[in-house]
């Protein structure tokens, strides 16, 4: 299977597992999961609806702080407006920057399908734990990119893998809907092939610049 980001083919097996095959793509780095794992659309749906997204939720708010924090530090709220991409059943991103007057759009797959707002262009994007579950990951970046303003940022949290843990066991490879893993490698080889101007990676935080 080529790898859906660099389309690199002859990759190695990183894992062979029973509903959890992956390959490591020898250009990029990442570790993406075989075609045959896919789950169906109805049941990454159903599997979404299952997600703790109460934007409410105290514990929630926390986790999604990094980009809280981020766009509030970086952004005027009376200058940019923004999109939660892939915001899934709770956008709790955007209720706490609505919160703080900022302007913001949705937009969802499955949730949120408003493709009116992807015609648009924004200072910044925020994608909360969604670059994992891109299918078509060059895709989905080249329309990410194309949505931004001239100065624009994206602002991304995802969990990189490092070669110090055990991918076997790890927990995050184990959610089906989790098909595309990025490595601090695969992040550069974005940046530089995307053509982004700045790349900025503070544990689960990822920022990209145009």
């Amino acid at each position: 299977m080529n790898c859906p980001l660099c389309h690199t083919n002859n990759n190695i097996f990183f894992l062979k597992q029973e509903h959890h095959v992956f390959y490591c793509c020898k250009i990029c780095d990442a570790k993406y999961r075989d075609i045959s794992n896919y789950i169906t659309a109805k049941a990454e749906k159903e599997r979404y609806k299952l997600h703790n997204n109460d934007v409410d939720d105290k514990s929630y708010q926390n986790f999604v702080s990094p980009i809280v924090n981020y766009i509030t530090a970086n952004f005027d709220s009376n200058l940019s407006i923004g999109i939660d991409f892939g915001a899934g059943t709770g956008p709790v991103i955007t209720k706490l920057l609505e919160e703080k007057n900022y302007t913001i759009s949705v937009y969802d797959p499955f949730f949120h399908p408003n493709k009116s707002v992807l015609e648009k262009k924004y200072d910044y994007i925020v994608c909360c734990e969604v670059i994992e579950h891109f299918k078509s990951p060059k895709k989905e970046f080249v329309l990410l990119k194309k949505l931004l303003k001239s100065k624009g940022k994206i602002v991304c949290m995802t969990h990189l893998y490092e070669n110090s843990i055990n991918f076997k066991n790890w927990y995050y490879k184990n959610d089906p809907t989790h098909i595309f893993i990025y490595t601090k490698k695969t992040i550069g080889w974005i940046k530089e092939n995307f053509g982004f101007s700045k790349l900025e990676i503070n544990n689960r935080l990822i920022v990209f610049d145009k």
